[in-house]
């Protein structure tokens, strides 16, 4: 972990951009795990990790704990996370906050402990400033559909029911888009009519849920598809690797019922240029719906975006550094390059030094 200190204000569109080792994908485990801590899976999280060495800035020695603060309006969350003797992390502190102007200090809810105590302090019929807080990060999500091989879950038989909200990998794909067909037909509408633009040959899906051999009362479905002029249903292995990443993006950034943030690393990668230029459209069109956090290090991709809209991300004395510039700044480079031009040539900084 390379991020020893920062105060970042997030704005309603946030492209990450910055050399390999800078710290964008610090700042994006740094949300996963905001979304595994406030569900009582912190421990989990960071057993899969290596532990809290693996964690903390440059290992126990430098770094003795985390301390993190997140406002929301006048709302906010506090905790100090502390190394134990086993590889663990423990709450020393945890706390809601008022960014009001009074009661600064917050209200403590709990210290030595090794899950959050967030939702706890949720009670039925009755609305806590706990509420808020828990409501703000666990509706936050951190997408990642970068598995496209044979295996991926988004290939392969998922159950029916699962179709609540769209998985962070894309697994439920097929279930999902089957009950937005059903229920939202007008959103199942616009993200076939996109996948059209960008995959010009495909249709529909071919979304058909069959009962379980075991089990006649649970059914499984399958991402199949059909291209234009035939009513033979393809397999999802029989869509490219950017073809599928291309749906998972789309179905994303068109729920109708949208998270309050999302964030995705590198949405760009394996795309044709023409389905780039449309990933552009559809996520600034979607961070007037909700929050939106992208990382990437695609010169194409950034042509999509404003000067305002970029967060750079870069390294100095060892640490991770974030830093926003104004487009007014940039006036007179801008009748000659694109935004990704001006990155590429160093003049917005975020590249290796």
């Amino acid at each position: 972990m390379s991020i020893k200190k920062v105060d970042l204000k997030l704005l309603g569109l946030n492209v990450l951009i910055g050399p390999n080792g800078a710290g964008k994908s610090n700042l994006i485990s740094y949300f996963n795990m905001l979304q595994e801590m406030v569900e009582d899976r912190l421990q989990n999280w960071i057993s899969e990790r290596g532990g809290s060495d693996r964690i903390l800035s440059y290992g126990i020695k430098e770094t003795q704990r985390i301390v993190s603060r997140l406002d929301f309006g006048p709302n906010g969350y506090g905790f100090i996370l502390k190394p134990d003797a086993e590889g663990k992390l423990f709450f020393e502190d945890e706390r809601l906050l008022y960014s009001g102007g009074f009661d600064d200090e917050g209200i403590q809810i709990g210290s030595g402990h090794y899950e959050a105590n967030l939702k706890s302090e949720i009670l039925p019929h009755e609305w806590r400033r706990a509420d808020y807080c828990y409501g703000s990060i666990s509706n936050w999500k951190v997408f990642h559909f970068h598995d496209t091989s044979d295996t991926a879950p988004v290939k392969r038989l998922g159950e029916l029911h699962d179709n609540e909200y769209l998985r962070r990998d894309a697994a439920n794909l097929a279930s999902y888009l089957y009950r937005l067909r059903q229920d939202d037909p007008r959103a199942y509408s616009l993200i076939r009519k996109i996948v059209r633009l960008a995959i010009p040959f495909f249709d529909d899906f071919d979304l058909r849920p069959r009962p379980r051999q075991a089990n006649v009362d649970e059914f499984d479905i399958l991402l199949r598809w059909r291209k234009k002029n035939s009513d033979y249903p393809f397999l999802p292995s029989q869509l490219s690797d950017g073809s599928i990443r291309f749906i998972c993006l789309v179905t994303a950034l068109l729920q109708p019922v949208p998270p309050s943030t999302i964030i995705i690393d590198e949405p760009e990668l394996g795309l044709h240029p023409y389905a780039i230029n449309l990933l552009g459209a559809l996520i600034r069109s979607a961070s007037a719906r909700m929050q939106v956090i992208v990382a990437t290090q695609s010169v194409p991709f950034l042509n999509e975006f404003s000067i305002n809209d970029l967060l750079v991300v870069e390294r100095e004395d060892g640490a991770t550094v974030f830093r926003r510039h104004e487009e007014d700044d940039f006036k007179n480079w801008l009748e000659d390059y694109t935004v990704g031009e001006l990155w590429e040539k160093n003049v917005l900084g975020g590249r290796p030094r």
